[in-house]
């Protein structure tokens, strides 16, 4: 038997107007944490595609050997059959079912065509006490959070009797908690044999966990390293992802944040649904010009849901308090009343509410900026193709063309063309809601440098974020929340990881 449970030579993938893969080789030891590094668009999601089944055999040129076999995969389900689980980054649960019948949805057996359901609901709690998701197995998947969502993900691959556990970003939607306990539980699968690919931008989680780590670069395979015998270090790994040593993550700042521009007064929010509940809790807090807010706390703090409702009532049955922009008081009542004060969004979520992936990047960039790019109702398509080709270059986002379908974009280069959306409506105030997530490491330098380029000429960003160490390289000042609550502020200067975990977490 092979020491080696996957292993992949010269793989070549091309889509429409590009190469996504170019002759990539990888090997993975059994009962290894292996991890894949590189740039949105070095081709990590394309080549577990491939691996699992995604895209099939005959659509991809090299081959794929998994368990010592080449593989003939036409689907996912052949390598599931096999043991081979992938677990993307976007998750894909049924959300208005049970947990149990996610958990085993596309693998149920009947009798005489009748579903024994109580069989499924007792098996179901036997994986989640293996994830450590102790919840109702009847509970409705939307009902989670998004931390236990990806727990039950990951229950499902192991009902499916997993041997290779494939991640693409597990934890890029989770917490610090979270994190740990997923990394802990990776640590643990390993401890029973299971090896585990993990894809992240996380490097310092990468280095905690991964026994080998690969570095893709524009689709080859560039760099392969033991982590524990070549002491490997995220300064290394950075160097042969992007290409360059990248001396500094955090721009440096020269100006001084200057007059109070907006300023919200108990601001109340309450659930969209259960109309008595409050959300958010008379939240009180202050934006200067010229300056860089951050907003920090555990997933379910209220942190999104109080920043969309400040955006035209994005969220929520109801809100109350007031708000002040240049000293006088407005009432954002519409998405469109938030945009003509000044205001900016960019969402968590981009694939729902910043993008529309079956339209190409061209109309997604300037879609909210029609007006702008208009003369006598008529959009001027000149101006709007130098104006979307100016921030395709400046964000690098890396397409064949500006008319290429959002869609067909790696999940880092869609949250760029959300950001290029946001920067061309030239906002006072810029909101954006966790705009580093998914994406790697040069194209968040590269974004850090857009948002200190915008409070240095005067505009102001709030940011919502749960890397900590991002709020401490860009915030002027940061609010913590917890529990609908702000629990207090810290500057810039006294601000350390511990003191915002101790504030969120006081009583």
């Amino acid at each position: 038997m092979s020491d080696y449970i996957l292993e992949i030579e010269h793989l070549t993938k091309d889509f429409p107007g590009v190469r996504a893969l170019d002759h990539v080789n990888l090997k993975v030891k059994r009962g290894e944490i292996h991890s894949l590094c590189g740039e949105n668009g070095a081709g990590k999601s394309t080549l577990m595609s491939v691996i699992s089944g995604v895209h099939p055999k005959g659509s991809y040129e090299g081959k794929v050997f998994y368990k010592g076999h080449e593989t003939n995969y036409k689907s996912v389900k052949d390598s599931e059959k096999e043991g081979l689980a992938i677990i993307h980054q976007e998750l894909a649960l049924s959300p208005y079912l049970p947990i149990y019948e996610n958990i085993f949805l596309g693998h149920m057996t009947t009798v005489l065509g009748i579903i024994n359901w109580n069989k499924y609901i007792n098996e179901s709690k036997n994986y989640l006490n293996q994830v450590g998701l102790h919840e109702d197995p009847s509970t409705i998947v939307s009902k989670l959070g998004v931390g236990k969502q990806q727990l039950v993900e990951i229950a499902r691959a192991l009902s499916k009797k997993v041997e290779l556990l494939i991640l693409d970003e597990p934890t890029s939607s989770l917490n610090d908690d979270e994190s740990e306990k997923l990394l802990d539980l990776i640590l643990e699968f390993k401890m029973q044999g299971i090896t585990s690919v993990i894809i992240s931008h996380k490097l310092n989680e990468v280095l905690k966990v991964a026994d080998t780590v690969t570095v893709l670069r524009d689709g080859k395979s560039i760099s392969t390293f033991d982590v524990k015998s070549e002491h490997l270090t995220e300064e290394r790994i950075i160097k042969d992802m992007v290409g360059r040593d990248l001396t500094h993550r955090f721009p440096e700042r020269t100006t001084v944040p200057g007059e109070v521009i907006m300023e919200v007064k108990g601001w109340s929010v309450y659930h969209p649904d259960y109309h008595a509940i409050k959300v958010v809790d008379n939240a009180s807090f202050y934006l200067k010009r010229g300056e860089i807010l951050c907003f920090c706390g555990p997933m379910g703090a209220g942190r999104t849901e109080l920043m969309m409702s400040i955006f035209g009532n994005s969220y929520g049955s109801h809100s109350t308090g007031e708000i002040f922009i240049k000293g006088k008081q407005v009432h954002l009542n519409t998405v469109r009343d938030a945009m003509h004060a000044g205001l900016g969004y960019i969402s968590e979520d981009r694939k729902n509410l910043g993008l529309i992936l079956i339209q190409e990047i061209k109309t997604n960039i300037s879609n909210a900026s029609l007006k702008k790019l208009s003369r006598v109702g008529v959009v001027q398509e000149d101006r709007e193709i130098k104006e979307v080709e100016k921030y395709v270059r400046e964000l690098r986002i890396k397409t064949p063309s500006i008319n290429q379908l959002t869609r067909n974009l790696s999940g880092g280069n869609q949250q760029k063309v959300v950001v290029g959306k946001a920067l061309l409506t030239d906002p006072d105030i810029f909101i954006v809601d966790e705009p580093t997530r998914g994406i790697d490491i040069g194209a968040k330098a590269e974004l850090y440098a857009i948002l200190n380029d915008l409070v240095q000429g005067g505009k102001s960003v709030i940011m919502v974020t749960s890397e900590l160490p991002e709020a401490l390289g860009l915030a002027d000042r940061i609010y913590i929340m917890n529990d609908g609550k702000i629990k207090g502020q810290l500057l810039r200067s006294e601000a350390t990881q511990e003191k915002i975990m101790h504030i969120a977490l006081m009583k």
